[in-house]
């Protein structure tokens, strides 16, 4: 019976870390409501006055980037703002033959007089912030712009973030991502589903009450006051960006989140890429709750409430860890369940977690009408969306915990970055992509067996106790029957 105590504690405490976390959710949709209602009275640089439009250096931080440099440069061209107030920096810390494209279409930019400079290091020091961090030596702007290489900016972008930084107190703006590939697979569609929940319900949640949020690595602007404020960009974790986020908050510094102004972007549109996307975030998120975790609950500036939503966001990836706990000992707790009858009244009580559910498919519903607009053929849709994007998100779940654990043991790693594609639409093919991984990695081996696992769970809803079986959680292992069969065919498919 003691293993048996072990299990239940362990589930337990699992299932209680994720109503929290929905709990939490909860409280960012009622502040997301309160914002909608409310007028932006914000102060701007008013740009018909020449004199109030600042300096401002964009930087386009890139690696081995073949097959959208093309694309990210012609775009950045199109920027409308004056001339002799703009400065590009292409960061390229390119290994292969896009260097020398990159380095020609560059050239060629110049002599059209645009100010853009081609970045170069014999070195990868600190990834991606070892690159902005090098870039900023020599940048001429009082304002920092960044852009993925996956990123496709509107003309208009400078003109509708910049004038924000009127209010001296504001460290950063950041924008909404868009998705220019949203309906090309299943997979395009549940990243555009989680994305858009982070970037309407969180960001504008947490941001609409002066909580902490982040500057998310792309399609934002810094003060470059700030960043040098806050100590600089440190390339000791793999979310550089929630790193240096959280430093300037701690130093007073304000956020502003733009949830009106979209910045288009290309997902990953295989598996392996997402996975590689999803590994960096997360183990990224964990090992930024070991660093800053304790500066938050020390820090006298901040309320108990904004120390708890930091708390909570800095553990987002490790809710991925309780949900894979809790669907492995689901199993084990279905049949101590019916084994054990004087246990009857704890799962009655544990039942009442379930609400966690309740509580996500009503703020990601909030989420869904905003982007797509309410009705009743919406909210039908909407299910099958909210089905099928928590059943996959779980078959990340292993995939995501080894993240989870890595960052929060300390186990240090490589920045490896995302494949990009260049594909938006159905006739665009992946196949081909020099950068794609053709090694199957061992871990979809035991996404597969967990397939088998939790299609044993659904049998044994029809075999457990006396009274015909018991099938309060076969919902549950089918949808994590059906999310770890996805990413295991997916990833043998695709040679993840």
């Amino acid at each position: 019976m003691i293993l048996e105590y072990i299990i239940i504690t362990i589930y337990s405490i699992a299932l209680i870390l994720i109503f929290m976390y929905a709990v939490a959710q909860l409280n960012l949709l009622f502040n997301y409501l309160k914002n909608k209602k409310k007028e932006d009275l914000s102060e701007k640089f008013d740009f018909s006055n020449s004199e109030e439009i600042p300096l401002v250096t964009i930087q386009l931080p890139v690696y081995n980037e073949l097959y959208v440099m093309d694309r990210l440069l012609k775009n950045i061209a199109k920027i409308d703002y004056p001339s002799e107030k703009l400065e590009i920096q292409v960061l390229d810390d390119s290994t292969d033959e896009s260097l020398i494209s990159t380095a020609q279409q560059i050239k060629e930019l110049q002599q059209t007089g645009l100010d853009i400079q081609h970045i170069t290091r014999t070195n990868r020091e600190g990834f991606k912030a070892g690159a902005l961090k090098e870039g900023l030596i020599s940048a001429k702007g009082e304002y920092i712009a960044i852009f993925d290489a996956d990123f496709l900016p509107k003309p208009c972008w400078l003109k509708r973030t910049i004038p924000y930084f009127k209010n001296s107190e504001i460290g950063v703006v950041q924008t909404r991502w868009g998705h220019i590939n949203r309906d090309y697979s299943i997979l395009t569609r549940i990243q555009a589903f989680a994305l858009d929940a982070h970037f309407t319900l969180e960001q504008v949640g947490r941001n609409s009450k002066g909580h902490f949020i982040n500057f998310n690595g792309t399609a934002g602007v810094w003060r470059k006051e700030c960043i040098i404020d806050a100590g600089n960009w440190e390339g000791d974790t793999l979310t550089e960006d929630l790193d240096l986020s959280y430093r300037a908050q701690l130093k007073k510094w304000k956020f502003k989140f733009l949830e009106e102004v979209e910045t288009p972007a290309e997902l990953p549109v295989v598996i392996s890429a997402a996975r590689t996307q999803q590994f960096r975030w997360n183990k990224g998120g964990a090992e930024n709750f070991r660093k800053m975790a304790g500066r938050v609950i020390r820090s006298n500036n901040l309320s108990f409430k904004t120390k708890i939503h930091g708390l909570l966001h800095l553990l987002n990836s490790t809710m991925f860890l309780s949900i894979f706990t809790v669907a492995i000992l689901s199993i084990p707790m279905l049949y101590i369940k019916n084994e054990y009858a004087h246990l009857k009244l704890y799962f009655i009580a544990m039942s009442f977690f379930v609400i966690s559910t309740l509580i996500f498919f009503i703020c990601y519903w909030f989420m869904y009408k905003s982007v797509y607009g309410g009705g009743f053929k919406q909210f039908v849709e909407y299910i099958g969306m909210f089905f099928v994007f928590f059943s996959i998100a779980m078959g990340f779940s292993l995939h995501n915990s080894i993240a989870v654990l890595e960052g929060h043991f300390g186990k240090k790693s490589e920045f490896v970055r995302t494949p990009k594609f260049n594909i938006s639409t159905l006739k665009d093919s992946w196949k081909g992509n020099k950068y794609l991984r053709k090694k199957v990695s061992p871990n979809v081996i035991i996404e597969g067996a967990l397939m088998l696992y939790f299609g044993f769970g659904m049998y044994s809803a029809f075999v457990v106790g006396d009274h015909g079986g018991d099938f309060g959680l076969f919902p549950f292992h089918l949808m994590l029957f059906i999310g770890f069969g996805y990413v295991f065919f997916k990833s043998l498919s695709t040679k993840a």
